[in-house]
């Protein structure tokens, strides 16, 4: 299993972009997809998007398609999360995901302990 540790969230004001970093140690980081899920107080688990293991391919929420990118770099072990044009309704604790490709949260068996992001309007 792969162990994962996020960085990088805080306070930003709406319109702002921030980028999320994730690291990751064991397991087979190379040949597992990646991704990120976030959850808002009160709400449930969401899915935010995913590569794969390769970095060919990525897919994303409607919610945050066209402002948030994935990329990882497997020779590094990172994964990241660019987020811009940052909304309120973006505040969440952002969690890093590893597993097989899809955007179930059962399809990921490695998760960050997660990092809050807070977008003020």
């Amino acid at each position: 299993q792969v162990t994962l540790v996020e960085s990088g969230g805080g306070l930003v004001q709406a319109g702002d972009s921030l980028r999320l970093s994730c690291v990751a140690s064991g397991g087979t980081f190379s040949l597992s997809d990646v991704g990120w899920f976030r959850q808002a107080p009160g709400k449930e688990r969401e899915f935010v998007g995913v590569i794969n293991w390769s970095g060919t391919n990525t897919m994303y929420a409607d919610s945050v398609k066209g402002r948030f990118t994935v990329s990882r770099d497997n020779a590094k072990k990172m994964v990241y999360l660019e987020m811009s044009s940052l909304k309120p309704e973006d505040t969440a604790v952002y969690y890093c995901v590893a597993g097989r490709w899809g955007t179930s949260a059962d399809y990921f068996g490695s998760w960050g302990r997660g990092i809050q992001v807070t977008v003020s309007s």
